[in-house]
């Protein structure tokens, strides 16, 4: 993977681009969370090959470890968030929650990608959208879609850099969701640690564990707004304060 020169980058910068040739337009009526009986069913049919195809490449590949499993909520909605720092690390999250599934806002330029788009669309990609009628729209049935016990995923650094192994500043969507929710935030950390065991014999880079922290639930007794700040900075503390030096 190319290697990147982060020093004096804005922390929301995409650095990381993919060929994108074909065009994809949001309607006004778009489905951000899929109703279709038949698509979900060929899609939960898809999911269990494909995550267990994604469990041995991250394995051997990415020499990819799970930390803290029995911290994860359960029967519950909620809004997953991570660190962003590999392409993969998408199919990572859903190894973490797997069985259950997990829908991931994502730019609409990854619908735009050939094969791919399809791809992610069966494994409950979701367009993010830019015109103000329709964020109304994806928001709401994002809201209901966590009240109806839904994992959604957000990066909320806002932009992948391969391979950066610190926590960059937290943009405020995902704080919002869980708020207007009245849901918790699952924080997972992503780290990069020395390759272990036969990895060592031919892993160049690097290998990523997740972390899976303790859940952090919105304070109602702030204001709205407060809510959503104090929810981010919470969010942030933790896991800026994993201990890297013990993986």
């Amino acid at each position: 993977m190319k290697q990147y020169n982060y020093k004096n980058l804005k922390e929301d910068t995409h650095v990381y681009h993919l060929w994108s040739p074909l065009k994809f337009t949001i309607k006004d009526n778009y489905h951000y969370i899929p109703t279709s009986f038949i698509f979900n069913l060929i899609s939960s049919i898809l999911y269990i090959p494909i995550g267990l195809l994604l469990f041995i490449i991250n394995y051997l590949l990415y020499g990819y470890k799970i930390e803290n499993k029995h911290k994860i909520l359960k029967n519950t909605g909620f809004v997953s968030i991570s660190n962003h720092l590999h392409p993969m690390d998408c199919t990572m999250i859903g190894l973490i929650y797997f069985p259950r599934r997990v829908y991931y806002p994502t730019l609409q330029s990854n619908f735009k990608i050939p094969f791919i788009r399809h791809l992610i669309r069966i494994l409950y990609a979701i367009p993010i959208p830019t015109k103000k009628n329709q964020k109304k729209s994806f928001y709401k049935q994002i809201n209901s879609s966590l009240r109806n016990k839904k994992i959604i995923q957000m990066y909320p650094e806002g932009s992948l850099w391969p391979y950066y192994e610190d926590v960059r500043n937290f943009k405020y969507g995902a704080f919002k969701m869980a708020v207007e929710a009245n849901t918790p935030i699952q924080p997972i950390r992503f780290l990069l640690v020395e390759p272990t065991g036969t990895h060592k014999l031919y892993k160049r880079k690097k290998s990523i564990h997740a972390i899976v922290l303790d859940p952090i639930y919105p304070n109602n007794d702030l204001e709205h707004d407060a809510r959503i700040e104090d929810l981010k900075n919470r969010t942030y503390e933790a896991m800026k304060g994993v201990n890297i030096w013990k993986h």
